[in-house]
């Protein structure tokens, strides 16, 4: 990185960075409150809530959202007459999954072959830090050019909406100029990249009950309807031959035509095993980023070590649905009931039950605060040029805020780069990742003031 202050100061940082960084991914802050206590989750609020007042942000709160769970607001006054940026993160994340699968334990930030290993070490305590860096390296150069506000979400990961209502039901609060959505990621590590779209999600509970009990698979198997059977072909159905995904009256032919995703980058990414088949059809961009996808994510059935030969009386599943820009997603979720209803067989009886939502965002890559962000990623990655790309994932958030505040500008920059594994187990962080977004953001701030 090209000598300047700023950079400069952020470097120094970076052994605090890790300290905080440490702490927070300590706090089992997974906003299921059936798994995890409430107070890991509480924690983390408060801990982020005493980072903001002592760098002097002024009325800090933990807002009481309506899903149950807080969030994290504070305001640094900039000076008169200054733009105001809201810079956003989520603390709260993803269950570890199978612990057993973590080289190291999932709580315990873990330096390893150059990266900083942690459940939400990149996704997205790792934004919380981001922001934090940016800040102090501004406050150590001359001082922070406008007003920011902080908010950190506590149930991103959860889809329940909390935060969108709360800002629904308070729009005075997060009104800025541009926000900083720092829950994205680089193409690729190194290389500085903005997010211009995120596919959008919807979760679907799925009921299918066919006996009023369980039965004996010698005497009855082979006329019982088995309620497991039936719900595994209503899931086949959400797929063509080739892994499309196919939901009755749900487009599926979109094309991306920026940045492309190379077949075999993308293998590597997703740790494809050896002779298996990419699925769907199109470039592997328009795959994860410009059409819809279902992904079955658990199925209620008796495991193995202990099944017993019986007919299955009942059967269930969480699906989700991501849906491209320009499809809304309380429409794809309604196509998606009504074709698992015309698809569940033998007249089985199926219910199903939307328990979270989020709309796809599409950002205005043409904005001043963009062309502010390129010249700051610039200087913080020398030699290249700031790209836009697709994101596959959701954040509800940004599309409540597009609508709440039309003339706002959003960015979306983040640590998630592919090597960080989000979302899966030994997700990690890079430290020069984080250094660097750092540096481009305190320079933003800089620029974008002045733009």
């Amino acid at each position: 990185m090209s000598s300047n202050p700023v950079a400069e100061t952020v470097a120094s940082l970076m052994p605090r960075a890790k300290a905080e960084l440490t702490e927070l991914v300590a706090f089992k802050s997974v906003a299921d409150f059936d798994q995890y206590p409430r107070s890991e989750s509480e924690g983390a609020a408060n801990w982020i809530a005493g980072a903001l007042r002592s760098e002097g942000f002024q009325d800090v709160a933990l807002l009481d959202t309506p899903d149950g769970t807080q969030s994290v607001y504070g305001f640094l006054p900039g000076p008169e007459g200054a733009k105001t940026v809201l810079l956003y993160a989520h603390y709260d994340v993803q269950p570890p999954l199978d612990e057993a699968a973590w080289a190291t334990p999932p709580f315990e930030l873990v330096e390893r072959d150059g990266r900083w290993y942690g459940r939400g070490a990149a996704d997205c305590k790792g934004g919380v830090v981001m922001h934090l860096l940016a800040l102090r390296a501004l406050k150590a150069n001359g001082g922070v050019p406008v007003h920011v506000k902080v908010i950190v979400e506590g149930s991103e990961e959860q889809g329940t909406g909390g935060l969108e209502r709360y800002a629904e039901e308070h729009p005075e609060l997060l009104t800025a100029d541009t926000i900083v959505i720092g829950d994205a990621g680089n193409f690729r590590a190194g290389l500085p990249t903005v997010t211009a779209t995120l596919r959008g999600m919807t979760l679907v509970r799925v009921q299918v009950d066919t006996l009023e009990g369980n039965l004996h698979s010698g005497q009855f198997g082979g006329a019982a309807p088995d309620a497991l059977a039936a719900l595994i072909r209503v899931l086949d159905s959400l797929r063509a031959k080739d892994g499309s995904t196919t939901v009755d009256g749900l487009a599926g032919d979109s094309s991306w035509d920026g940045l492309q995703y190379e077949e075999q980058a993308f293998r590597e990414d997703a740790k494809v095993l050896d002779g298996v088949e990419l699925i769907g059809s199109g470039t592997v961009a328009d795959r994860v980023w410009a059409r819809p996808a279902v992904t079955v994510l658990g199925i209620d059935c008796p495991p193995v070590v202990g099944a017993t030969p019986s007919v299955q009386a009942g059967a269930r599943a969480l699906v989700s649905l991501r849906v491209p820009p320009g499809v809304d997603a309380g429409e794809a979720t309604k196509l998606l009931q009504a074709h698992i209803e015309a698809h569940t067989p033998w007249g089985a009886r199926v219910s199903t039950e939307q328990i979270g939502q989020g709309q796809a965002f599409r950002a205005d890559t043409s904005s001043p605060a963009y062309a502010s962000m390129a010249e700051a990623m610039a200087v913080a990655y020398p030699g290249q040029e700031m790209q836009s790309a697709g994101m596959g994932g959701s954040i509800p958030l940004c599309n409540t805020l597009a609508s709440l505040y039309p003339q706002t500008e959003i960015l979306l920059i983040g640590l998630s780069e592919p090597e960080a594994q989000i979302h899966a187990a030994n997700e990690s962080v890079s430290p020069d990742e984080l250094e660097r977004l750092s540096v481009a953001e305190a320079l933003f701030l800089r620029n974008y003031a002045a733009s």
